[in-house]
């Protein structure tokens, strides 16, 4: 090959490693800090991994919601007037955050939070204590549960047009929503049966409360749906009574294993319902943070990020996870500060990325030969 191609290649090959380094494709973990106090847990994580929500121990001990982001750090986001506030999800965008604080009867109110207006209480459904969880990709509609006036805890769904709306049950008196789908047509959580016992639904206002079953044993509950609807996780009770983290689509529930230990429990799935995060104990019992995905199955976070743990650190749970599968937070154990500690894991691009530069560097190469 003459000079001038190698030169030619070797200035594409310094392209491609440029473009690489420019787009900072590099696996990181963020260890978030505290608000000053000892404990913090993320939450929830925007679609860019720009924000992160959950809650962290302040220096008087207090519970409070945080929004946080590179360059603001852990921003409190207050109360409703009481001392405690936990920030649950946030919006694609990372401007709508959701959770609940105490109010100034000491009662636990959910909120909606935006910059612009602040933390804003959403009521109840005519009883005193109210929780939010799941928000939608544009924060125009919240999940979560509320007491009615007979003091039972339903499930319900909140736009700013209709107000906070329960979902109902599945024949017994209580039901709690935890996840909702991009457009806010679909809603999942935990609903009493006629039986009194707990399980995982799926809800649609064309369908109403769908009960997706177990796994063998007696309850379940759904944490998070993909973002058409389709795909639930969670996690179910086997026929040995053991929990397990679960993975629901076209009417069958599929149980997605351990870590080596007996349970485990999936709290968050990918827009497109193909990876699932969350908690499962290992052979030797302690609860490790997984990620799950059809072709690899669950994998320990602990083991795949080694490199990014320093030396008695551990990635303890994922609560959540960016529409891509790019982002996941949770809590773990940081060894440089001994805390509790919300972390970001970064785990980088799907290596199709990296395959599609490497296809289009190929062909530039073949284009040159030819106008050799």
């Amino acid at each position: 090959m003459c000079y001038t191609q190698n030169r030619f290649n070797a200035l594409l090959s310094a392209c491609v490693l440029s473009l690489i380094a420019t787009a900072g494709w590099s696996q990181s973990l963020t260890w978030l800090g505290t608000l000053g106090g000892n404990w913090s847990e993320a939450y929830g994580v925007s679609a860019n991994g720009s924000v992160v929500v959950g809650w962290a121990e302040n220096d008087a001990g207090q519970y409070r919601a945080f929004r946080w982001t590179a360059s603001g750090g852990m921003q409190d986001l207050g109360t409703l007037g009481g001392d405690v506030s936990v920030a649950a999800g946030v919006s694609a965008d990372g401007a709508v955050v959701v959770g609940w604080a105490a109010n100034d009867a000491g009662y636990q109110s959910a909120f909606r939070w935006t910059a612009a207006g602040g933390m804003q209480g959403l009521g109840t459904l005519g009883g005193d204590v109210s929780v939010a969880f799941g928000v939608t990709a544009d924060g125009a509609v919240v999940v979560g549960g509320a007491e009615n006036d007979a003091e039972q805890g339903r499930a319900f769904r909140w736009t700013a047009l209709g107000g906070m709306q329960g979902i109902g049950t599945l024949g017994g008196g209580r039901s709690l929503a935890y996840g909702v789908s991009a457009d806010g047509a679909v809603v999942v959580g935990w609903a009493e049966n006629d039986a009194g016992r707990r399980h995982a639904f799926r809800w649609t206002a064309a369908g109403g409360m769908e009960d997706l079953g177990t796994l063998g044993g007696d309850e379940s509950v759904a944490y998070d749906v993909s973002a058409d609807g389709a795909v639930v996780v969670g996690g179910a009770e086997n026929d040995a009574g053991y929990q397990r983290a679960f993975r629901w689509e076209n009417g069958v529930m599929q149980g997605l294993g351990t870590l080596g230990g007996d349970e485990s429990e999936a709290y968050a799935v990918s827009a497109n319902g193909a990876v699932v995060v969350g908690t499962a104990s290992n052979a030797a019992g302690q609860w490790h943070a997984f990620r799950w995905t059809a072709s690899g199955g669950m994998e320990d976070l602990n083991t795949t990020y080694a490199s990014l743990l320093t030396n008695g650190s551990v990635l303890s749970v994922a609560y959540a996870i960016s529409p891509d599968g790019r982002y996941i937070v949770g809590s773990g154990y940081n060894a440089a500060t001994l805390r509790e500690e919300a972390f970001l894991l970064d785990t980088v691009p799907e290596p199709a990325s990296l395959l599609a530069l490497g296809a289009g560097l190929a062909g530039l190469i073949r284009l040159r030969r030819r106008k050799r």
